[in-house]
C-alpha cells in the first residue's frame, strides 16, 4: 500500500533499464519504495540496473520481460502479482527506432509500431486488471510529446505515442472509480543529464510558451462569439507557430532530462495527476501547434 505522503512501497518497471524509470525508482526508494521489481530483457544492463538500486535499500528482483511476445504477458507479470500487491506500475519501455531506414524498411517501422503500441497495449491492460483485482495502484505509462502532434521527421515513432496515448487516457476513463490511479506523461526531447564540464555557462532561450500561446484578449472573446472565438484561436496559433519557426521543440527550455521526468512523475504521483508535460511549457506548446493548420506546420522546423 502507498503510505501517508501517496509514495508507492512497491514498484513494477516493465522497460527496467530505461534511464527515466531508474531515475523514477531512485527517488521513489528515498521516499520508502523497499520492493522493486525490474522487468526486461536478461543481461547485464538490467543486473547492472538491479544491483544499483538494491545498494539504495531496495529489495529488488529482475524479471525476463519482452514487450513484443504479447503471449507471455499475461503469465509472465501474473506471476508477479501473485507475489503480493503492486502498489505502482511504470510502463517504461519503447523504441525510437531510426525514421529514414524505417522508411525504407517496413518491417523496421512494425517494430517500432509492435514494441511501442501493441505491447503496451497487452502489458498494460494485463497490469490494469491485475491491479484493478487488488482494488489499488498505479499505472503510469510513459508517452511522448511526439504524439501529440505527429512530426515528418519522426512521424513513425509519433504515430505509435500517438496510439499509446489514446490507449492510456481511455483506460484511464475505464478504470475511474475503481481505486486504479492512471496516469500518462509527456516528456519532450529527454537529454542525458547535464555534468559541469558539458554544461553551458549560458544557453540560448525559447520564446516563453506561455507568452507564445496567450495572446491578448480580443474583442472578440469579451463579446463571446463562438465563431469569432474560434478563428482568434487560429490566429493565435498562427502567431505562436511563427514565433516557435525560431524556437523549435529541441530548445533547451523546452527540453527535459531523465532526473526532471523522474521529479514530475512522483509528483504527479502524489497530486494523483491524470496527465503530466515534462517540462510544463510543453503543454501551451502544443497548445498552440494543434491549431496550426497542415500547409504551414509542413513548414515549421520542426
Amino acid at each position: 500500500m502507498k503510505d501517508a505522503f501517496g509514495a508507492p512501497q512497491s514498484l513494477l518497471v516493465l522497460g527496467g533499464t530505461s534511464e527515466i524509470a531508474l531515475a523514477t525508482a531512485r527517488r521513489l526508494i528515498a521516499l520508502r519504495t523497499r520492493t522493486v521489481r525490474l522487468a526486461g530483457r536478461p543481461g547485464p544492463a538490467l543486473d547492472a540496473a538491479a544491483a544499483e538500486l538494491r545498494a539504495r535499500g531496495a529489495e529488488v528482483r529482475t524479471v525476463g520481460f519482452d514487450a513484443l511476445d504479447a503471449e507471455s504477458h499475461e503469465s509472465t507479470l501474473g506471476e508477479i502479482f501473485a507475489e503480493g500487491d503492486i502498489d505502482m506500475v511504470l510502463l517504461a519501455f519503447g523504441i525510437v527506432g531510426d525514421q529514414g531506414r524505417d522508411e525504407e524498411e517496413p518491417l523496421a517501422a512494425v517494430r517500432v509500431a509492435q514494441t511501442n503500441y501493441t505491447g503496451a497495449v497487452s502489458a498494460g491492460l494485463v497490469c490494469a486488471g491485475a491491479l484493478q483485482a487488488q482494488g489499488h495502484g498505479s499505472l503510469v505509462v510513459l508517452s511522448s510529446v511526439a504524439g501529440e502532434r505527429v512530426r515528418r521527421a519522426d512521424f513513425i515513432f509519433g504515430s505509435s505515442k500517438a496510439g499509446l496515448d489514446a490507449f492510456t487516457q481511455g483506460l484511464g476513463d475505464a478504470l475511474h472509480g475503481t481505486g486504479v490511479h492512471v496516469m500518462v506523461v509527456r516528456p519532450g526531447l529527454v537529454r542525458p543529464e547535464p555534468t559541469p564540464e558539458s554544461t553551458p555557462e549560458s544557453t540560448p532561450e525559447a520564446v516563453p510558451a506561455a507568452r507564445a500561446a496567450s495572446p491578448s484578449p480580443s474583442p472578440a472573446r469579451a463579446r463571446g462569439g463562438a465563431a469569432l472565438l474560434a478563428s482568434a484561436r487560429i490566429t493565435a496559433a498562427r502567431t505562436a507557430s511563427a514565433r516557435f519557426a525560431s524556437a523549435p521543440l529541441e530548445a533547451p527550455s523546452l527540453t527535459t532530462t531523465p532526473d526532471a521526468v523522474a521529479e514530475a512523475i512522483v509528483t504527479g504521483l502524489r497530486r494523483r495527476s491524470e496527465t503530466v508535460w515534462v517540462p510544463g511549457s510543453l503543454r501551451a506548446v502544443m497548445s498552440a501547434l494543434r491549431h496550426v493548420p497542415r500547409p504551414l506546420f509542413r513548414r515549421l522546423p520542426l
